[in-house]
């Protein structure tokens, strides 16, 4: 997968701007904080092994997350790549 920051509100203390793109899988969580994987484990996990949500659209392949800190809020858009299964 890789993952885009696409917005910062406030300061993160992982240092993310927007712009930034980076890897992202199960097991290497790029330069994110422990507690944005965390949160955002589950999800990569599914898709990482061949699954999808019910409701995505017919070849969608990217979704938005927020970081938990909402004061300090990261949003990403992370895009599944075919090379993502495991």
């Amino acid at each position: 997968m890789k993952a885009k920051v696409v917005a910062v509100k406030g300061v993160c203390n992982a240092g993310h701007e927007v712009g930034d793109t980076f890897p992202l899988s199960c097991r290497y969580p790029g330069p994110l904080c422990g507690y944005f994987f965390h949160d955002l484990f589950p999800r990569i996990s599914v898709l990482q092994h061949g699954g999808c949500y019910p409701w995505w659209r017919e070849g969608q392949t990217e979704f938005e997350y927020h970081c938990p800190d909402r004061v300090n809020q990261v949003s990403l858009v992370i895009e599944v790549q075919e090379e993502d299964e495991v």
